[in-house]
């Protein structure tokens, strides 16, 4: 056991002695059973001689025995504590030696204690919209757009907004051409919004067989760091302009997506629509139960949890800013302070919602995996790629676990706060659910 402690808020430094005939008699037991199965010229194994295997295994198992022992008084003490351990012990053997007695010293973060939340003091805001019957309509009609047939349009048609251009383009900053920035035949459908800002309404007007630049500029945060912000121009072909030719909405193309009628299909719309508002409306009273948790809740945080949670944030900020050259402005500066006040909401929120969750049995089943998962899949184009990888990347799907069994406990401390509701339109309760 420990000889000596020393205890400051959350971080534990504990010391510790192992006497160097106790050591050597545990790294002999360890040996006789390497000896079991070691093979040596002139022995049969299990009948190697103790001095032998010193000879040749002593410093290997020397080695096993410190780890084995310190574990043992370090479980020990945990036990007799009763406490969590927030991460791995950092061990520190002040220049051991073999041969020589160990002195060692162990330092470690323990979780803390989540105090008693009262969730009824609480309360937030339910958005409540009332569905608009045009939301129904402008759905059937992206349903007739989605089953319209691009018709070739004669060379000198002009194409229009909503039409499909057959297009090849290239990019340049300045004389350059830069990398992913070129296509050829590319089918792109004007006024969809698929390209920045500025491309597609510079295609509006011209026919098949033209050929110009387009000058656009990319927004300050698009993905791409290397281009966020940059003048650039692409030389354009336009190839052929194809005119989209909607079906009749009749009961035929309600039945060719599952429905009887344009009356049910309407009724089935009517019920996605409004679960997608109780959705956004929810999504905006977690972030709002997150905000009261983070600054009504009183925690002590173990600085292993919040110095690994910002190493993480500091690794993503600079792979997403790897190619920036020194020229990705001020927003893309690392912020120590603030970056820092993130992870500490981060860690805290994370160890309410796992210390709730835990007391209230909140649990993460086999289907809600499977659902997440294939959620998952759903936004790709090879939903198998996405099913391989959570099948042999088990880290991966504890992540996901983890997030799962987080919304569960949002979900679950959602239902004891009281709500007020708030009539909005449709379109502020899903900008004000997207914020976060």
């Amino acid at each position: 056991m420990f000889k000596k402690e020393k205890i400051k808020d959350l971080h534990y430094t504990v010391s510790g002695q192992i006497s160097a005939s106790d050591l050597q008699a545990a790294a002999d037991e360890i040996l006789v059973e390497y000896g079991k199965k070691a093979k040596m010229p002139g022995f049969r194994p299990g009948h190697i001689p103790l001095s032998i295997l010193r000879q040749k295994y002593n410093t290997s198992a020397i080695s096993e025995a410190v780890d084995k022992m310190i574990n043992k008084d370090m479980n020990d003490y945990v036990a007799e504590k009763k406490l969590r351990l927030a991460g791995a012990p950092k061990v520190d053997l002040a220049g051991w030696e073999i041969g020589k007695d160990v002195e060692y010293t162990l330092e470690f973060d323990v979780l803390p204690s989540l105090p008693e939340i009262d969730l009824e003091k609480f309360t937030v805001t339910k958005k409540t919209t009332k569905l608009d019957e045009s939301e129904v309509e402008k759905s059937l009609e992206n349903i007739r757009k989605a089953r319209s047939v691009a018709e070739k349009q004669p060379d000198d048609y002009k194409a229009a907004n909503g039409d499909t251009a057959v297009i090849d383009f290239k990019g340049f900053l300045g004389d350059e051409a830069f990398e992913g920035g070129a296509a050829e035949k590319h089918h792109l459908v004007l006024g969809s919004g698929a390209f920045i800002p500025g491309f597609e309404d510079q295609i509006v007007g011209h026919k098949a067989g033209d050929e110009f630049d387009v000058n656009v500029k990319f927004p300050s945060d698009y993905h791409a760091a290397n281009l966020a912000g940059k003048d650039a121009r692409f030389a354009v072909k336009v190839h052929e302009v194809r005119k989209h030719k909607l079906p009749e909405m009749n009961d035929e193309l309600a039945k060719t997506i599952g429905h009887e009628s344009v009356d049910k299909l309407r009724e089935h719309i009517r019920t996605i629509l409004n679960e997608q508002y109780e959705e956004a409306a929810k999504r905006d009273m977690r972030n709002e139960l997150l905000d009261i948790l983070a600054d009504k809740v009183k925690l002590d945080l173990p600085e292993t949890l919040v110095d690994q949670e910002l190493n993480m944030a500091k690794q993503e900020h600079d792979r997403a800013h790897a190619h920036c050259d020194g020229d990705c402005g001020t927003d893309h500066k690392w912020d120590e302070k603030k970056e820092r006040k993130d992870a500490e909401r981060r860690v805290k929120l994370g160890l309410i919602l796992a210390e709730w969750g835990t007391k209230n049995k909140v649990e993460v089943t086999r289907d809600d995996l499977q659902q997440a998962v294939w959620a998952e899949a759903s936004r790709y184009p090879d939903p198998k790629q996405v099913f391989d990888f959570y099948n042999k990347n088990q880290n991966a799907l504890a992540m996901l676990r983890g997030m799962i069994f987080e919304r569960k406990a949002l979900d679950a401390m959602l239902s004891h706060v009281k709500t007020k509701e708030k009539a909005v339109k449709p379109e502020e309760l899903f900008q004000q659910a997207d914020v976060k």
